[in-house]
């Protein structure tokens, strides 16, 4: 097998009784390769002389009487290992297919001693944006062939195709990027390293055209601008080149943003979901910019990809549109410091892995954005050590190519730009330069109280404080430097037991703590710097999971609200759309943003027939349950809703009823996506999007910041109210301004704002003229509280609504859908 042309592949996928120890073969399909060309295939079924379970028959389609007319293992075993003997192992998964019929051949007296390749790893490598590596996802994203998923000729054929797919991708990389993938292959399971050393020799110099070799990284080359077109000042031309439905309420809320131009002040403008608001702004606002930006700036990262991929690509794609996507530099890679990565010794196979993925992710990024790894979160410390720092020194050998260099020049020259409003206030924070002169668009803008408030909020996770305060022990021998590290390591230490114990710590709880940072202060210690000039701040602990990791933080706030108004400078023109202006009767949204003049604009609202709205009169109050009771009545109401074949998303206020109610689901063998379990928001709502699962489980970003436009007919679940939680250190702030303003907090703010927060959820699975959507809010608060029955009316304003028994409810939701 020296020569490249004399090697021989046998693709081998198995179908067993079961994926454990014990499995026996219940069917076996080979397919040969050799020069680059499928030159035969073999399938054969396998009496097992054992039952299939349920499980197995569903999966696979073979049945217990199909497998009693097929013949022993021993009368295939000479056949198959006639065709392997002499060929290198391939399959996906390798080491289950490969021990299985090594095992029964070597009882059958032959002995299979192929080298092995498993196309998983190839995949993972050469395909590294992907979300998912198993066959059937592969098939769908390379349009694969696999008609008859799980039998195992068709998962052969597949896989066969795929090994070719990964031969041709090798072909073509540059010599420079194969050596070095090389360096790392023997991290490769088995012999699947000879793949890539085997095409070594053959392998061409990079193409100066499409790459560029920086200090021994190859990095594709970025394509010219072509020129831009100017867009039109009448809208319905502008949309019949972009191929959008004529919608009546997207044309009048672009005549509000277009008669809004002119005016000096700042322009508030209400608009309800689900019209098309984002085209509606963006079409006459570049329609009307000269030389200026227009600059767009959405609640979340995730809605920022959302218009990044979908309206914005669409108008480069049409208008040839300068249009950029700017996020923190921890969203980028560093150069520097992956290249240092590389450098350094790993004994770790997933790490090397990840480096493999990396070098030929940089022939193919154009943006640099690590979001586009799909499957980062398993060695998060690895993408946190080779994430951009903001810091770039001009001797390094990376400075013309830097991914957030680079996107920060670009931000600068882009005629659309799009950004997040955390990113927006923390760069404005340092440089009002970034908004002067600009076009400004606030989308939902009512979440920029709660982003201010992060902006003031500090966070470290405790550990990390620890080990820090570890170290300087270690190494320090002055006395009063020990007594301030020791009190500090014994007070992080007890706020973090009561913390776990009880879950109510006081601001006194927190005195000693801020004495000793005040200490380290006043004897100008350079630790914890970021932490001792917070003596008035509010102190609390929070603690989040990650996968099977708990991460316990140390936070703080200022007791004080920013006025959003006073970080804008002079800008062209700045817009803020929200679906409620008029918060309340005694509270705007504009005076909570620090505005005392602008301008009000109105979209009249209509009843929207596609939604209707209902409400579980059944469900009990969770006040009323245990954790594990409440979780079971959600998971019997989405059993019987699944039933109607519809996809479904769950939305929750907290994490843990999300996770309990996912580990329900897996304990009944439900299918489902859960947020961060599964994947970030963003990437579970693409897989939820392609059909790979009908039951969507999410918090945050997916109350209002994503929307759903593929399926035409979708359930969306409100497993409770959206109102805040009393102890949340920016609901305490809130309370106490309001109040000093002689407001009624509740009826002034919390309320209104859990209305919209609910009305924004609502509108999430109603984004086309023909979509339908049924919501069920498990809540019947909505029925016997006052303030329920208040929202409620509300609500009736808008959507359909009637409550019933979900048993009753369910022929009707089907009748609605159909």
């Amino acid at each position: 097998m020296t020569e490249k042309t004399d090697c021989k592949y046998a693709v081998v996928d198995l179908e067993a009784t079961s994926a454990g120890v014990n499995a026996s073969i219940i069917q076996v399909g080979i397919v040969i390769i050799h020069n680059g060309r499928i030159i035969d295939t073999y399938q054969t079924d396998v009496n097992p002389h054992e039952p299939l379970t349920d499980h197995i028959k569903s999966l696979t389609g073979i049945s217990d009487a199909q497998l009693q007319r097929a013949p022993d293992f021993s009368q295939v075993a000479k056949p198959i290992f006639d065709r392997i003997k002499d060929c290198v192992f391939v399959a996906h998964n390798v080491t289950f297919d490969a021990n299985l019929l090594a095992e029964a051949l070597f009882l059958e007296g032959y002995e299979l001693r192929t080298p092995r390749v498993d196309t998983v790893e190839l995949a993972q490598i050469f395909y590294p944006t992907l979300e998912k590596y198993t066959l059937s996802h592969l098939s769908q994203e390379l349009h694969l062939d696999l008609a008859d998923a799980h039998t195992a000729i068709a998962d052969a054929r597949a896989t066969a195709q795929l090994f070719l797919h990964v031969q041709a991708k090798i072909a073509k990389l540059p010599y420079e990027t194969l050596s070095l993938l090389v360096q790392y292959a023997d991290n490769l399971l088995f012999e699947t390293a000879t793949v890539l050393t085997q095409a070594l020799p053959f392998a061409q110099t990079f193409d100066p055209k499409h790459y560029q070799l920086v200090h021994g990284l190859v990095l594709t080359r970025e394509s010219e601008a072509l020129p831009s077109y100017q867009l039109s000042n009448d809208f319905a031309i502008n949309a019949a080149l972009l191929g959008l439905e004529e919608r009546a309420q997207q044309i009048a809320f672009a005549k509000i943003v277009t008669d809004e131009f002119a005016k000096p002040e700042a322009s508030f403008i209400e608009a309800q979901a689900g019209i098309g608001k984002t085209y509606g702004y963006l079409l006459p606002l570049l329609a009307k910019a000269k030389q200026e930006q227009v600059l767009i700036s959405v609640p979340t990262k995730v809605l920022q990809d959302q218009i990044m991929s979908k309206e914005a690509a669409q108008l480069a794609k049409t208008f040839h549109l300068s249009c950029h996507s700017l996020k923190g530099p921890k969203n980028y890679l560093k150069l520097d410091s992956f290249k240092a990565s590389l450098e350094q010794t790993d004994t770790n196979r997933l790490i090397n892995r990840y480096k493999m993925q990396l070098v030929i992710w940089l022939l193919e990024t154009k943006t640099g954005d690590l979001d586009e790894i799909k499957q980062k979160q398993r060695y998060a410390a690895y993408f946190e050590q080779v994430a951009h720092d903001g810091n770039l020194l001009a001797s390094s050998p990376f400075y013309d190519v830097d991914f957030w260099w680079r996107s920060y020049q670009k931000a600068q020259k882009a005629q659309l730009l799009i950004t997040n409003h955390a990113y927006f206030l923390h760069r404005i924070e340092d440089d009002k330069d970034f908004a002067r002169g600009k076009i400004l668009v606030f989308d939902e803008a009512q979440n920029l109280m709660l982003a201010m408030e992060q902006l003031l909020r500090q966070q470290s996770d405790i550990k990390g404080l620890i080990d820090q305060l570890d170290e300087r022990l270690a190494t320090t021998e002055v006395i009063l430097q020990r007594r301030l590290y020791e009190g500090l390591l014994f007070e992080l230490n007890h706020l973090v037991t009561k913390y776990h114990q009880t879950r109510m710590l006081e601001q006194a709880d927190f005195a000693p703590l801020k004495q000793l940072l005040a200490e380290i202060k006043a004897a100008h210690l350079p630790l914890l710097e970021e932490w001792t000039n917070l003596e008035n701040w509010e102190f609390w602990l929070s603690s989040d999971r990650t996968g099977d990791k708990r991460i316990t933080y140390l936070n703080a706030t200022s007791p004080q609200l920013l006025r959003f108004s006073d970080f804008l400078p002079q800008t062209t023109k700045t817009y803020f759309i929200s679906a409620t202006l008029q918060i309340s009767q005694q509270v705007s949204l504009a005076n909570l943003l620090g505005y005392e003049t602008y301008q009000a604009a109105y979209l009249a609202k209509q009843v929207l027939p596609q939604q209707r709205i209902f409400i579980d009169q059944s469900m009990p109050l969770i006040s009323k349950l245990s954790d594990q009771a409440y979780t079971e009545a959600i998971v019997n109401r989405l059993e019987r809703l699944q039933d109607l074949q519809v996809p479904i998303l769950v939305l929750f206020n907290a994490k843990k009823h999300m996770y309990m109610v996912s580990e329900e689901l897996e304990g009944r063998d439900l299918g489902h996506l859960a947020q961060e379990k599964h994947g970030t928001a963003y990437h579970i709502k693409k897989r939820f999007d392609k059909g790979e699962q009908a039951l969507l489980l999410g918090v945050g970003a997916f109350w209002e910041g994503v929307d759903f436009t593929h399926a035409d007919r979708m359930i969306t679940v409100i497993t409770r109210l959206p109102f805040d939680h009393p102890n949340d250190p920016f609901v305490l702030k809130m309370n106490a301004h309001l109040l000093a303003n002689h407001k009624q907090p509740f009826t002034d703010y919390f309320q209104p704002m859990a209305l919209l927060k609910l009305k924004q959820a609502i509108g999430r699975t109603m984004r086309r003229p023909h979509q339908k959507s049924a919501v069920i809010i498990l809540d019947k608060r909505l029925l016997t509280k006052t303030y329920g029955q208040e929202m409620t009316a509300n609500l009736s304003e808008e959507f359909m609504v009637s409550s019933q028994k979900i048993t009753e409810a369910l022929p009707a939701i089907q009748q609605f859908l159909l």
